[in-house]
């Protein structure tokens, strides 16, 4: 077994063009991993985001209704400042995402239409690390990573879902990698240096989501949160701050 606590997490390969970040939540990319997606829009890839839910649940001081669209604005500015142009949202039902094949289905549609060789998701694991005590993670996050690293396979078999093809989305099995944000066993990283002033920039744009969240002041929890989260792993990386994932080729 390879002790991932004393081993060196290598670059995250960069020979991909189209990157499919899929998600739960709005916040969910600025809280895993904005400076990596800035570092790679500067680089001329194309990053598109997509959003299970529009987080409508998220602030107990506001209507589903009221909500959804307020924090769909959110997301939307969030990702311009890390120059991504392309956010699309799936309207399942925040803090009620399943597991099964209707989000396989979704995504598989999304990663045809978009044509990623590298998709990005957020933690699919039970907790936030590996102890007894590690926090749990959400039924939301866990739903739509599991559904993400399957539909990345799906999306490449046309006796899988045959009614997108039907649809005009013919199967893409041009996926190479899955590279999974915030887990506790990652595989490789991205320097999180040049992105990381415009990651904390594109978390604060959730302001009312992180208003509701804390009574810290905003701007200095978002700066307080970011540098942390990336210094988390840099004595692996070369002291630089880094953005890590756990990487599934395909």
């Amino acid at each position: 077994m390879i002790d991932t606590e004393a081993t060196d997490l290598p670059e995250l390969p960069g020979d991909w063009r189209r990157a499919l970040a899929v998600v739960a939540h709005p916040d969910d990319l600025e809280y895993g991993c904005a400076a990596a997606v800035a570092s790679w829009t500067d680089a001329g890839k194309e990053v598109v985001y997509l959003l299970v839910s529009r987080g409508e649940a998220g602030i107990d001081t506001l209507a589903p209704e009221v909500c959804a669209p307020l924090r769909e604005r959110e997301q939307r500015a969030s990702a311009a400042v890390v120059g991504v142009d392309t956010v699309e949202f799936l309207d399942h039902r925040d803090g009620v995402i399943e597991y099964g094949t209707a989000l396989r289905r979704d995504i598989a549609a999304a990663i045809r239409r978009h044509r990623p060789e590298l998709v990005v998701t957020l933690n699919h694991r039970d907790g936030w690390g590996d102890g007894p005590g590690a926090p749990r993670n959400t039924p939301d996050h866990v739903a739509v990573g599991r559904a993400t690293l399957d539909a990345a396979a799906d999306a490449g078999n046309r006796w899988i879902f045959p009614e997108l093809g039907d649809q005009g989305l013919t199967p893409w099995d041009g996926v190479r990698r899955v590279a999974v944000a915030a887990s506790s066993t990652p595989t490789h990283a991205v320097d999180a240096g040049p992105g990381l002033e415009r990651a904390i920039d594109s978390l604060l744009c959730h302001r009312a989501y992180i208003e509701a969240l804390t009574d810290q002041e905003p701007e200095a929890y978002v700066r307080e949160f970011v540098t942390a989260t990336t210094s988390r792993a840099s004595d692996r990386f070369g002291g630089r701050p880094a953005v890590t994932f756990e990487v599934f080729p395909r």
